[in-house]
């Protein structure tokens, strides 16, 4: 008796070793294929975000903030209270922020930081105290959606060494300006001259 419950517990581990050495053969012989399916997923991923970056670059869009203008009772003394206290680099109209663009690192954009005089009518026909530029590609395309979408237009697309510009109203009364820039220019105005 004590022979065949040897032999039969004996048996009992081999089969348990068996199913363990399967298990273990299986799972390793996944590993190669889940790593060449990771990659190959990666690897999608990366086409789709390209062909996704392709197509919004030939779509006519913002693409971030160029601008924020404010009125102020004493323009000079607000920018200089920016200079001195949060150390803004200091130009003729506030101050340059520099920046790198998110899907293109190696090319420099910039924004421009600007307090207004509180009689200023650069933001007319808009009541508000600010106005917000944003930094867009391929403003004639863009503006013909505008206007086939009802927007209103203030004027035409001015040109100018640094881009060309435009503005529109929001259905809130806010004046924006939409710039398609041309950042050259301001690396070379402003070089060592930036808030980064």
């Amino acid at each position: 008796m004590g022979t065949t419950n040897s032999f039969l517990n004996l048996k009992i581990a081999m089969r348990k070793a068996l199913f363990l050495f399967f298990i273990l053969n299986l799972v390793l012989a996944c590993r190669p294929q889940q790593k060449d399916q990771n990659k190959k997923s990666m690897e999608k991923n990366t086409e789709k975000e390209h062909k996704a970056t392709t197509a919004d670059n030939d779509q006519p869009r913002v693409t971030g903030i160029g601008g924020i203008f404010f009125k102020s009772s004493d323009p000079v003394k607000t920018r200089e209270w920016y200079y001195k206290n949060l150390s803004l680099a200091e130009n003729d109209y506030g101050s340059m922020f520099e920046f790198r663009e998110g899907r293109n690192p190696d090319k420099v954009a910039y924004l421009q930081w600007s307090p207004f005089d509180e009689k200023t009518t650069y933001f007319e026909p808009s009541d508000k105290d600010f106005m917000i530029n944003y930094r867009v590609v391929h403003i004639e395309k863009l503006l013909e959606r505008l206007k086939e979408n009802g927007v209103k237009v203030l004027d035409s697309i001015a040109a100018y060494e640094y881009g060309k510009f435009v503005h529109i109203m929001d259905p809130d009364g806010n004046k924006i300006e939409l710039w398609e820039p041309v950042d050259t220019v301001f690396t070379g105005l402003y070089e060592g001259k930036t808030t980064r």
